[in-house]
């Protein structure tokens, strides 16, 4: 008899211990090959330009029984990559990104909504240039699986946002060169 009993507390401790380890949150770092958050503006009324960052580091939280996430990202604003290291070199002055004084932006989550088992927005707070400004991410596509060729848990997501650089100090040109920047971010996490 202690013998069963001990079995059965053995199955016990060992499926609560499975069930806490499903439940969770785990943390993902990003995988900086596969993450580079890209901005688009109207540029005079010819053309909506599209420059991107090329170096992003942080952290994903996710915990998909709870569907609770935190997002914890850091831009490095020297990394922008327009197309032309002399526009590259503009875009980084006093009067744009200032990247001497402000070489990096940051991203930190404060709420994410969930719908149908998977995020669909990211409430967070943006800063830029040292100021900070509440935006919400629309997240149009999310995945959660073992990555094919690591063998490692991953996850990954698209997202996007508008903000406006006159709120961050940024204006140079407004309105000739459009107010209104769309930021779009491809992210890839892995687990460690």
């Amino acid at each position: 008899m202690n013998k069963l009993i001990r079995c059965v507390a053995a199955l016990f401790l060992t499926a609560a211990a499975v069930t806490t380890a499903l439940a969770a949150p785990v943390t993902y770092n990003i995988d900086g090959r596969h993450t580079f958050p890209r901005f688009s503006y109207l540029h005079f009324g010819y053309s909506t330009q599209i420059s991107r960052f090329d170096k992003t580091t942080g952290t994903v939280v996710y915990d998909a029984q709870a569907q609770t996430g935190s997002v914890d990202i850091a831009i490095d604003l020297t990394t922008v990559n327009t197309g032309s290291t002399d526009f590259n070199g503009h875009l980084q002055g006093e009067e744009f990104l200032d990247t001497a004084k402000y070489p990096q932006a940051t991203f930190k989550s404060t709420k994410v909504v969930f719908e149908d088992g998977k995020p669909k927005s990211i409430d967070g707070l943006l800063t830029i240039k040292g100021v900070t400004k509440p935006v919400t991410l629309t997240v149009t596509l999310f995945q959660a699986a073992a990555h094919p060729i690591i063998k490692k848990a991953a996850i990954g997501a698209n997202a996007w946002t508008v903000i406006k650089r006159s709120d961050f100090n940024a204006s140079k040109y407004v309105p000739f060169v459009g107010d209104e920047v769309r930021i779009d971010i491809a992210i890839e996490a892995i687990q460690p």
